[in-house]
């Protein structure tokens, strides 16, 4: 196999074990540098964070594959195939694969001493450049950029590196590769705020991290929502114009506000007019593209009545997607009423247990008790993508015939037991909530 080791590489493979020979051999000193292009990356982070296992601490990174550590490569925007080997000689392993800001893609993969399993699926990374035409040239050049927020300044999900977190109860890792993903797999794009986004601290997430792992490597998640945004301001930093660029033929776009749009107060703000009309231009520009537009109802907020029901605190937002979803033929998937349902299953008390509940000293630097009733904790994000995945198949969608083969049928008023759900926690971690409410 032929590589090309400099900061345009776009194909890659290494290993940590020795095992394949014609891979990059990675020893404990090929740390992330510009000038490599590749290496392991946030050793000091890793190494410091009160979040990994004290075990762990004293091993340099990727040691024999069996210690959790982050790799970064240099690429060019796309969507990159990842296959990793998982496994160790010695031990057994049980081993998380996360990507960019904590997307999941492989979740507690249980390997005996001495098996190895290989997985694939795909990566899709980006910067914060616009590419098109000027003028008469028919190269592609920089024309804009996304206005990303101060708080996103450098987030995973957009510079220039392709990064892979190999983490869990007992990661073991014996090879990667990366290479360009062949131009039939299509690509989900999704827009939409915290409920959204792939938050890139512990204890925060949302359904648009989750819901990779569910996916064979002939799609591909795209995750362009953020924390804060309305459909008009998600628009106006140019996450749509960014989409629009590489958005082809097949792709999809979906669409889910209404958090953030009803605090808005400039005149014409409002569910029946600039939120209307901003769901019409997703819909409009994605057809010109010959792409399908999906939207997704607003979810609910945990606010309960006296009798242990849901209020509605969305006002008319939901229903002005529906009526723009009905007028203009848009298939919409109901997370509003499956997360009222959701919460009303497990009740008051138990439904904290999908929120970011957490007594005081859960995290580091956590010196108040975290009560947050919008935004979800890893296991509420996890039944969230499972209820996206349901709303996929409830409206036809052909993506669900890449549905891996560990996905099951999901039932939203029997969910699974939060006693039962497990998650490994990245390194980073902040206690400030994301913006939006």
């Amino acid at each position: 196999m032929s590589l090309a080791l400099n900061a345009r590489a776009v194909s890659y493979k290494f290993s940590f074990d020795g095992r394949d020979k014609d891979a990059i051999q990675m020893t404990p000193d090929m740390v992330y540098s510009s000038e490599r292009g590749y290496g392991y990356d946030f050793v000091d982070i890793v190494r410091n964070s009160s979040l990994i296992p004290k075990r762990f601490k004293s091993a340099s990174p990727g040691t024999c594959g069996t210690a959790p550590f982050f790799l970064s490569v240099d690429v060019p925007d796309g969507n990159y195939k990842v296959t990793v080997t998982l496994g160790a000689k010695k031990q057994a392993g049980n081993t998380v694969v996360r990507a960019e800001s904590r997307r999941l893609f492989l979740h507690d993969v249980l390997t005996k001493k001495g098996q190895y399993s290989t997985f694939s699926f795909i990566v899709n990374k980006r910067n914060t450049e616009i590419l098109g035409k000027k003028g008469d040239s028919e190269e592609l050049q920089v024309v804009d950029r996304v206005k990303i927020k101060k708080r996103e300044e450098g987030k995973l999900n957009w510079d220039d590196k392709l990064t892979l977190e190999i983490n869990g109860e007992a990661p073991a890792c014996s090879s990667i590769e990366i290479e360009p993903a062949d131009e039939s797999v299509t690509t989900v794009y999704l827009c939409g705020n915290s409920t959204v986004v792939d938050q890139d601290y512990e204890p925060w997430a949302s359904w648009g991290q989750m819901i990779p792992c569910w996916f064979d490597e002939q799609v591909a998640f795209a995750n362009y929502a953020e924390s804060g945004e309305s459909a008009s301001t998600f628009i106006a930093a140019g996450r749509l114009k960014k989409i629009l660029s590489v958005l082809k033929q097949g792709d999809y776009v979906f669409v889910e506000f209404g958090h953030n749009d009803q605090k808005q107060k400039f005149a014409g703000a409002g569910a029946w007019y600039n939120f209307s009309m901003c769901l019409k231009q997703f819909v409009d520009e994605a057809r010109m593209r010959k792409a399908t537009i999906i939207f997704v109802t607003p979810t609910q907020r945990r606010s309960f009545d006296s009798n242990g029901y849901i209020q509605e605190t969305h006002g008319d937002y939901p229903d002005a997607m529906r009526a723009v979803a009905r007028r203009e033929k848009v298939p919409v998937i109901e997370l509003h009423d499956m997360t009222r349902t959701f919460y009303e299953t497990l009740g008051v008390d138990n439904s904290t247990k999908a929120f970011v509940h957490y007594p005081a000293n859960t995290y580091p630097g956590q010196m108040n008790a975290l009560a947050d009733n919008t935004h979800f904790n890893p296991y509420g994000a996890y039944e969230l993508s499972k209820m996206v995945v349901e709303g996929m198949k409830a409206v036809g969608l052909h993506l669900t015939e890449h549905l891996r083969s560990i996905y099951h049928t999901y039932d939203v008023s029997h969910p699974d037991d939060y006693n039962s759900f497990h998650w490994v926690d990245s390194p980073f971690s902040e206690i400030m909530k994301p913006d939006g409410n």
